[in-house]
Protein backbone atom coordinates (compact mmCIF):
# COMPACT_ATOMS: atom_id res chain seq x y z
CA UNK A 1 0.00 0.00 0.00
CA UNK A 2 2.66 2.39 0.91
CA UNK A 3 4.71 1.25 -2.49
CA UNK A 4 1.41 2.54 -4.11
CA UNK A 5 1.36 5.28 -2.73
CA UNK A 6 4.66 6.39 -3.31
CA UNK A 7 4.22 5.61 -7.14
CA UNK A 8 1.13 8.09 -7.11
CA UNK A 9 3.05 10.96 -5.35
CA UNK A 10 5.47 10.53 -7.80
CA UNK A 11 3.59 10.47 -10.23
CA UNK A 12 1.61 13.97 -9.23
CA UNK A 13 5.04 15.22 -8.65
CA UNK A 14 6.81 14.37 -11.83
CA UNK A 15 2.85 16.30 -13.61
CA UNK A 16 3.59 19.12 -11.86
CA UNK A 17 6.83 19.21 -12.91
CA UNK A 18 6.22 18.46 -16.12
CA UNK A 19 3.06 21.34 -16.09
CA UNK A 20 5.89 23.86 -14.16
CA UNK A 21 7.46 23.01 -17.93
CA UNK A 22 5.13 23.91 -20.18
CA UNK A 23 3.61 27.21 -21.11
CA UNK A 24 1.19 28.70 -24.29
CA UNK A 25 2.26 32.16 -25.37
CA UNK A 26 -1.10 34.05 -26.90
CA UNK A 27 -0.98 35.96 -29.93
CA UNK A 28 -1.99 38.81 -28.12
CA UNK A 29 1.80 38.44 -25.49
CA UNK A 30 4.90 38.06 -25.74
CA UNK A 31 6.80 35.15 -23.67
CA UNK A 32 9.83 35.91 -21.89
CA UNK A 33 11.98 33.13 -20.51
CA UNK A 34 14.10 34.44 -17.26
CA UNK A 35 17.14 31.95 -15.47
CA UNK A 36 18.75 33.26 -12.47
CA UNK A 37 17.53 36.96 -13.24
CA UNK A 38 18.79 37.01 -16.40
CA UNK A 39 16.64 36.67 -19.84
CA UNK A 40 17.37 33.55 -22.01
CA UNK A 41 14.95 33.87 -24.80
CA UNK A 42 12.13 35.69 -26.00
CA UNK A 43 9.14 34.09 -27.41
CA UNK A 44 6.80 35.95 -30.00
CA UNK A 45 5.52 33.32 -32.13
CA UNK A 46 2.11 31.96 -30.07
CA UNK A 47 1.43 28.17 -29.24
CA UNK A 48 2.73 25.87 -26.53
CA UNK A 49 6.05 26.09 -25.40
CA UNK A 50 8.63 24.40 -22.55
CA UNK A 51 10.90 25.74 -19.98
CA UNK A 52 13.15 24.39 -17.41
CA UNK A 53 10.90 24.27 -14.22
CA UNK A 54 11.58 27.07 -11.44
CA UNK A 55 13.37 28.00 -9.94
CA UNK A 56 15.74 27.13 -12.88
CA UNK A 57 13.42 29.04 -15.27
CA UNK A 58 10.50 31.45 -14.83
CA UNK A 59 8.77 32.70 -17.34
CA UNK A 60 6.74 36.68 -17.83
CA UNK A 61 3.81 38.04 -20.41
CA UNK A 62 4.35 41.02 -21.86
CA UNK A 63 0.84 42.60 -23.95
CA UNK A 64 1.91 43.49 -27.45
CA UNK A 65 -1.43 44.75 -28.30
CA UNK A 66 -1.30 48.64 -29.09
CA UNK A 67 -1.30 50.74 -25.54
CA UNK A 68 -2.67 54.19 -25.03
CA UNK A 69 -1.00 56.74 -23.09
CA UNK A 70 -3.30 59.72 -21.80
CA UNK A 71 -1.56 63.07 -20.75
CA UNK A 72 -1.61 62.19 -16.50
CA UNK A 73 -1.46 65.81 -15.86
CA UNK A 74 -2.07 69.37 -17.35
CA UNK A 75 1.28 71.79 -16.39
CA UNK A 76 0.81 74.73 -18.40
CA UNK A 77 3.29 75.34 -21.27
CA UNK A 78 4.60 78.50 -22.67
CA UNK A 79 4.67 79.70 -25.88
CA UNK A 80 6.84 81.92 -28.13
CA UNK A 81 4.41 85.04 -26.61
CA UNK A 82 4.69 83.83 -23.26
CA UNK A 83 1.25 82.56 -23.03
CA UNK A 84 0.54 79.73 -20.75
CA UNK A 85 -1.60 76.49 -22.88
CA UNK A 86 -2.45 73.78 -21.40
CA UNK A 87 -2.32 70.82 -24.22
CA UNK A 88 -3.63 67.61 -23.37
CA UNK A 89 -2.57 64.60 -25.89
CA UNK A 90 -1.97 61.06 -25.83
CA UNK A 91 0.49 58.42 -27.16
CA UNK A 92 -0.64 54.95 -28.94
CA UNK A 93 2.56 52.69 -28.83
CA UNK A 94 3.49 49.11 -28.32
CA UNK A 95 6.53 46.99 -27.48
CA UNK A 96 9.13 46.71 -29.66
CA UNK A 97 12.00 44.87 -28.02
CA UNK A 98 10.90 42.90 -25.08
CA UNK A 99 14.07 42.70 -23.63
CA UNK A 100 14.82 46.23 -23.77
CA UNK A 101 11.39 46.88 -22.65
CA UNK A 102 11.82 44.68 -19.64
CA UNK A 103 15.80 45.88 -19.01
CA UNK A 104 14.55 49.79 -18.27
CA UNK A 105 10.95 48.99 -17.31
CA UNK A 106 10.14 45.62 -15.68
CA UNK A 107 7.41 43.67 -16.55
CA UNK A 108 4.71 46.26 -15.34
CA UNK A 109 3.20 48.78 -18.00
CA UNK A 110 2.44 51.41 -15.74
CA UNK A 111 6.66 51.86 -15.10
CA UNK A 112 7.13 52.76 -18.59
CA UNK A 113 4.12 54.74 -18.46
CA UNK A 114 5.28 56.89 -15.25
CA UNK A 115 8.57 57.18 -17.44
CA UNK A 116 7.40 58.16 -20.98
CA UNK A 117 4.89 60.76 -19.39
CA UNK A 118 7.38 63.40 -18.98
CA UNK A 119 9.32 62.67 -21.96
CA UNK A 120 6.15 63.25 -24.01
CA UNK A 121 5.40 66.38 -21.60
CA UNK A 122 9.01 67.81 -22.51
CA UNK A 123 8.88 67.36 -26.40
CA UNK A 124 5.45 69.40 -26.43
CA UNK A 125 7.32 71.89 -24.83
CA UNK A 126 10.19 72.41 -26.31
CA UNK A 127 8.11 72.35 -30.00
CA UNK A 128 5.20 74.66 -28.82
CA UNK A 129 8.35 76.90 -27.28
CA UNK A 130 8.78 77.97 -30.53
CA UNK A 131 5.33 78.57 -31.71
CA UNK A 132 2.87 81.51 -31.59
CA UNK A 133 -0.81 80.53 -30.11
CA UNK A 134 -2.00 80.70 -33.43
CA UNK A 135 0.29 78.92 -34.77
CA UNK A 136 -0.24 75.76 -32.12
CA UNK A 137 -3.96 76.28 -32.24
CA UNK A 138 -4.42 76.57 -36.16
CA UNK A 139 -1.83 76.47 -38.51
CA UNK A 140 0.85 74.65 -37.27
CA UNK A 141 -1.14 72.25 -35.43
CA UNK A 142 -0.26 69.44 -37.62
CA UNK A 143 3.64 70.14 -38.01
CA UNK A 144 3.73 70.17 -33.57
CA UNK A 145 2.45 66.98 -33.26
CA UNK A 146 4.65 65.63 -36.44
CA UNK A 147 7.76 66.65 -34.99
CA UNK A 148 7.20 65.40 -31.34
CA UNK A 149 6.47 61.99 -32.85
CA UNK A 150 9.80 62.63 -34.33
CA UNK A 151 11.38 63.11 -30.92
CA UNK A 152 9.62 60.50 -29.58
CA UNK A 153 10.53 57.88 -31.99
CA UNK A 154 14.61 58.12 -31.06
CA UNK A 155 13.67 58.42 -27.65
CA UNK A 156 11.20 55.07 -27.23
CA UNK A 157 14.37 52.81 -29.07
CA UNK A 158 15.91 53.43 -25.17
CA UNK A 159 12.41 52.32 -23.82
CA UNK A 160 12.14 49.18 -26.17
CA UNK A 161 8.74 50.57 -27.47
CA UNK A 162 7.80 51.82 -30.89
CA UNK A 163 5.51 55.49 -31.01
CA UNK A 164 3.00 54.63 -33.37
CA UNK A 165 1.07 57.86 -33.30
CA UNK A 166 0.64 61.33 -31.32
CA UNK A 167 -2.74 63.17 -31.56
CA UNK A 168 -3.80 66.48 -29.46
CA UNK A 169 -6.71 66.10 -28.09
CA UNK A 170 -7.66 69.45 -26.39
CA UNK A 171 -5.77 73.22 -26.49
CA UNK A 172 -6.44 75.85 -23.62
CA UNK A 173 -5.40 78.73 -21.97
CA UNK A 174 -4.77 78.53 -17.97
CA UNK A 175 -8.28 79.56 -16.45
CA UNK A 176 -6.86 83.22 -15.54
CA UNK A 177 -5.93 83.47 -18.81
CA UNK A 178 -9.27 82.45 -19.99
CA UNK A 179 -10.82 84.84 -17.63
CA UNK A 180 -8.91 87.27 -19.38
CA UNK A 181 -8.87 86.79 -22.56
CA UNK A 182 -12.97 86.69 -22.16
CA UNK A 183 -12.77 89.73 -20.91
CA UNK A 184 -10.89 91.31 -23.76
CA UNK A 185 -12.65 89.57 -26.26
CA UNK A 186 -16.15 90.70 -24.91
CA UNK A 187 -15.22 94.45 -24.51
CA UNK A 188 -14.07 94.32 -28.06
CA UNK A 189 -17.31 93.16 -29.02
CA UNK A 190 -19.23 95.55 -27.35
CA UNK A 191 -16.88 98.36 -28.83
CA UNK A 192 -17.76 96.93 -32.54
CA UNK A 193 -21.60 96.94 -31.44
CA UNK A 194 -20.99 100.48 -29.93
CA UNK A 195 -19.64 101.62 -33.28
CA UNK A 196 -22.20 99.55 -35.43
CA UNK A 197 -24.90 101.18 -33.31
CA UNK A 198 -23.36 104.51 -33.76
CA UNK A 199 -23.08 103.97 -37.35
CA UNK A 200 -26.76 103.36 -37.56
CA UNK A 201 -27.71 106.10 -35.65
CA UNK A 202 -25.76 108.55 -38.21
CA UNK A 203 -27.30 107.17 -41.21
CA UNK A 204 -30.99 106.74 -39.21
CA UNK A 205 -30.35 110.33 -38.94
CA UNK A 206 -29.26 111.05 -42.61
CA UNK A 207 -31.80 109.38 -43.65
CA UNK A 208 -34.16 111.11 -41.64
CA UNK A 209 -32.91 114.20 -42.59
CA UNK A 210 -33.24 113.60 -46.53
CA UNK A 211 -36.43 112.43 -45.90
CA UNK A 212 -37.56 116.27 -43.85
CA UNK A 213 -36.16 117.39 -46.84
CA UNK A 214 -37.78 116.22 -49.54
CA UNK A 215 -40.66 116.27 -47.93
CA UNK A 216 -40.30 120.51 -47.83
CA UNK A 217 -39.26 120.50 -51.28
CA UNK A 218 -42.35 119.06 -52.13
CA UNK A 219 -44.93 120.63 -49.98
CA UNK A 220 -43.27 123.67 -51.02
CA UNK A 221 -43.54 122.98 -54.74
CA UNK A 222 -47.42 121.67 -53.71
CA UNK A 223 -47.86 125.16 -52.14
CA UNK A 224 -46.33 126.75 -55.25
CA UNK A 225 -48.74 125.37 -57.66
CA UNK A 226 -51.48 125.77 -55.39
CA UNK A 227 -51.20 129.15 -55.61
CA UNK A 228 -50.97 129.60 -58.90
CA UNK A 229 -53.25 127.34 -59.74
CA UNK A 230 -55.60 129.60 -57.20
CA UNK A 231 -54.00 132.86 -58.43
CA UNK A 232 -55.44 131.67 -62.06
CA UNK A 233 -58.79 130.69 -60.26
CA UNK A 234 -58.80 134.07 -58.64
CA UNK A 235 -57.76 136.43 -61.78
CA UNK A 236 -60.31 134.74 -64.21
CA UNK A 237 -63.25 135.02 -61.25
CA UNK A 238 -61.90 138.51 -60.89
CA UNK A 239 -62.67 138.63 -64.58
CA UNK A 240 -65.95 137.48 -64.76
CA UNK A 241 -66.77 139.42 -61.88
CA UNK A 242 -65.95 142.59 -63.40
CA UNK A 243 -67.31 141.79 -66.94
CA UNK A 244 -70.63 140.82 -65.42
CA UNK A 245 -70.77 143.74 -62.63
CA UNK A 246 -70.02 145.97 -66.29
CA UNK A 247 -72.90 145.20 -67.73
CA UNK A 248 -75.31 145.80 -64.72
CA UNK A 249 -73.59 148.18 -61.64
CA UNK A 250 -77.07 147.93 -59.81
CA UNK A 251 -76.76 144.47 -59.30
CA UNK A 252 -73.43 144.32 -58.95
CA UNK A 253 -74.19 146.49 -55.92
CA UNK A 254 -77.00 144.30 -54.55
CA UNK A 255 -74.63 141.11 -54.86
CA UNK A 256 -72.00 143.03 -53.19
CA UNK A 257 -74.66 143.96 -50.47
CA UNK A 258 -75.83 140.31 -49.86
CA UNK A 259 -72.65 139.14 -49.19
CA UNK A 260 -71.72 141.83 -46.71
CA UNK A 261 -74.95 140.96 -45.12
CA UNK A 262 -74.02 136.80 -45.35
CA UNK A 263 -70.42 137.94 -43.78
CA UNK A 264 -72.02 140.43 -40.74
CA UNK A 265 -74.99 137.84 -39.64
CA UNK A 266 -73.39 134.44 -39.97
CA UNK A 267 -74.32 133.00 -36.37
CA UNK A 268 -78.32 133.81 -34.90
CA UNK A 269 -76.51 135.06 -31.14
CA UNK A 270 -74.40 138.33 -33.34
CA UNK A 271 -75.79 141.87 -32.25
CA UNK A 272 -75.16 144.36 -34.43
CA UNK A 273 -75.63 148.30 -33.27
CA UNK A 274 -75.93 150.30 -36.92
CA UNK A 275 -78.11 152.49 -37.24
CA UNK A 276 -81.02 151.39 -39.77
CA UNK A 277 -80.68 154.45 -42.01
CA UNK A 278 -77.54 153.90 -43.21
CA UNK A 279 -76.10 152.82 -46.33
CA UNK A 280 -75.45 149.28 -45.26
CA UNK A 281 -79.33 148.22 -44.84
CA UNK A 282 -79.87 150.24 -48.34
CA UNK A 283 -80.40 146.94 -50.16
CA UNK A 284 -83.05 145.93 -47.49
CA UNK A 285 -85.09 148.72 -47.55
CA UNK A 286 -85.83 148.12 -51.58
CA UNK A 287 -85.78 150.58 -53.94
CA UNK A 288 -88.70 152.83 -53.23
CA UNK A 289 -88.40 152.74 -49.42
CA UNK A 290 -87.08 155.83 -47.27
CA UNK A 291 -85.04 156.28 -44.90
CA UNK A 292 -85.96 156.14 -40.99
CA UNK A 293 -85.91 159.54 -39.08
CA UNK A 294 -82.76 159.52 -36.91
CA UNK A 295 -83.21 159.97 -33.49
CA UNK A 296 -83.38 162.90 -31.80
CA UNK A 297 -81.44 163.37 -27.90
Amino acid sequence: MNRIGLIVAGALLALMVLASTLFVVDQRQVGVIYALGEIKEVVQEPGLNWKLPPPFQNVVFLDRRIQTLDSPETRPIFTAEKKSLVIDWLVKWRVAEPRQFIRNNGVDMRNLESRLSPVVHAAFNEEVTKRTVGGVLSTERDKVVQDVRNRLTDDAKAFGIEILDVRIKRVDFVANITESIYSRMKSERLQVANQLRSTGTAEGEKIRADADRQREVIVAEAYRDAQKVKGDGDAKASALFADAFGRDPQFAQFYRSLEAYRASFRNRSDVMVVDPSSEFFKALRGSGATPAPAARN
